[in-house]
């Protein structure tokens, strides 16, 4: 019998029958679950703050005692991250939190680790592979509701500038496409540039600036971005365009975006010519970089014997300028009251992702997408 693979409850059970019979119990010696995240693609703000908040879970005082933590990154390489996950598999993995490079790709792998008895629990990226349990925001929202807002904005007409996130995962792809959708809808729309921004702000600017070398901003009249409104802003103020004629902007919830979203004139400390308030006209929307660290405490949960829906839906954040709300130190109970942005003071990397907070995951708040420790 593998012990592991009951319930802390069941194995503490056993363990005292067989100890009242002078006998002893695999699970005395280690009563840890055995729990690895497989990271994918790294290279942005985004990825970074998720593992984060995943190691401040697997950290905080509810999850220490319970699992043996340990993380892997694959890159953006999916036969890579395959090796890997069946690496994790035959050194006794309990569980496993993904980040699937693919949504296909990694299929065959999970289903050989669920036969396994292992609980595989993939994070904003949806795998097709049904015995995976997944938590994501409903992606297929992002695409047509950010378009539409763009669309109006621009009274439904005008120049775009339209730049991807990263290609083959599934939120880059169901974005992308369903906002090209939308925009087809209206024929004075034109998708006059496109770029692949990887969801990072340096790559956005990269991007941008090859597109601004042939089609100046004079010519643009708005942007669908996956990342890059900070940005698309900071060049703006760059090239002297005023606050009130920036273009309008699709786009993430990085903190610098958000900050620019504000009433320009709005007093916040430490601020910058570019990480300020604007009143940057915006829609942002995110993938919480909380997602991992709930995956983490839900597969948790399925290990203990909790009945967990294979399909988790987190509420998506979708905000326009009137939404956006200081936080004036960023405790989880302060995110919990509804702030969502923060001064440069307290983050100084405008590129990091302001949407942290989640209602099943207290004492997760700045520290933890900071530098990965829980508030306990």
């Amino acid at each position: 019998m593998n012990f592991k693979r009951l319930t802390h409850p069941a194995v503490k059970t056993i363990a005292a029958a067989l100890l009242s019979l002078g006998l002893s119990s695999p699970a005395q010696a280690d009563e840890k679950f055995k729990v690895f995240l497989s990271m994918s693609y790294i290279g942005n703000d985004w990825q970074a703050e998720s593992a984060n908040m995943i190691k401040a879970m697997a950290a905080s005082k509810s999850m220490r005692d319970k699992i043996d933590f340990k993380v892997q990154v694959a890159g953006p390489n999916a036969q890579r991250q395959i090796q890997q996950i069946n690496a994790m598999v035959q050194a006794g993995a309990d569980a496993i939190i993904v980040y699937a490079i693919s949504p296909t790709a990694l299929n065959q792998v999970i289903r050989s680790a669920c036969d396994k008895g292992v609980v595989i629990f993939t994070y904003d990226s949806p795998v097709t592979e049904p015995c995976a349990y997944q938590i994501t925001v409903k992606q297929e929202l992002i695409g047509p509701q950010t378009a539409e807002w763009l669309a109006k904005q621009l009274n439904y007409k005008g120049d775009i500038i339209f730049v991807h996130g990263v290609p083959g995962t599934s939120p880059g792809d169901i974005r992308s496409n369903l906002a090209k959708e939308t925009f087809a809808k209206y024929p004075d729309i034109n998708i006059v540039a496109e770029a692949v921004g990887m969801w990072s702000q340096s790559i956005a600017r990269q991007e941008l600036s090859k597109i601004l070398a042939t089609r100046p901003w004079d010519t643009i009249d708005g942007l669908w971005m996956q990342v890059g409104c900070y940005t698309a802003a900071s060049m703006q103020e760059e090239a002297g365009i005023p606050d009130d004629q920036k273009k309008p902007c699709v786009g993430e919830g990085s903190n610098g975006h958000r900050l620019q979203m504000l009433p320009a004139g709005t007093e916040v400390d430490g601020t910058t010519a570019t990480y300020r308030p604007m009143g940057y006209p915006s829609i942002s929307y995110a993938s919480p970089t909380v997602e991992g660290a709930l995956a983490l405490k839900m597969a948790v949960e399925k290990l203990e014997g909790a009945d967990i829906p294979h399909m988790n839906y987190f509420p998506l954040p979708l905000l326009t300028n009137k939404d956006i709300k200081l936080c004036k130190e960023g405790t989880w109970q302060e995110l919990s009251e509804g702030c969502n942005v923060f001064s440069p003071t307290i983050v100084t990397n405008p590129g990091w992702f302001s949407s942290i907070y989640s209602a099943d995951t207290p004492g997760l708040g700045l520290n933890a997408a900071l530098i990965g420790e829980p508030e306990d």
